[in-house]
């Protein structure tokens, strides 16, 4: 059999106990991404919020470990100069990366140590 991707669905991004709010502030807030209810049959099991980056949800849960990785999602987005600004006047510290032919990219870390990559095609 043949798996055939046909987008990705949702990221999980996880930060510590105790900072949910400061997560809805920044996501949310500074992102500007749009919260989606969560499904009811998650109701007392998951603590976090759902939110919409262009088709692909981002669910913020809380878990004690948060040890930073290589694991990131990467978003293409548009104006990704005008962004990296953006978050740059916010004082978020923006990293390059290697390139990639035909895309323009870059990375900074959440508030929580998540490495989050935004990229446009050129």
């Amino acid at each position: 059999m043949k798996i055939s991707a046909r987008r990705i669905d949702h990221v999980q991004l996880c930060v510590p106990p105790g900072e949910l709010a400061k997560a809805r502030e920044f996501y949310l807030g500074v992102l500007g991404l749009r919260e989606v209810p969560m499904p009811e049959s998650f109701a007392g099991i998951v603590i976090g919020f759902w939110c919409m980056m262009g088709e692909v949800q981002l669910h913020i849960g809380l878990d004690p470990v948060t040890a930073r990785t290589k694991a990131h999602p990467a978003f293409e987005i548009e104006k990704v100069a005008e962004a990296r600004r953006y978050l740059e006047g916010l004082g978020i510290r923006t990293k390059n990366e290697p390139d990639i032919p035909g895309r323009t990219r870059f990375s900074f870390l959440d508030p929580f140590d998540n490495r989050i990559e935004f990229l446009e095609f050129v």
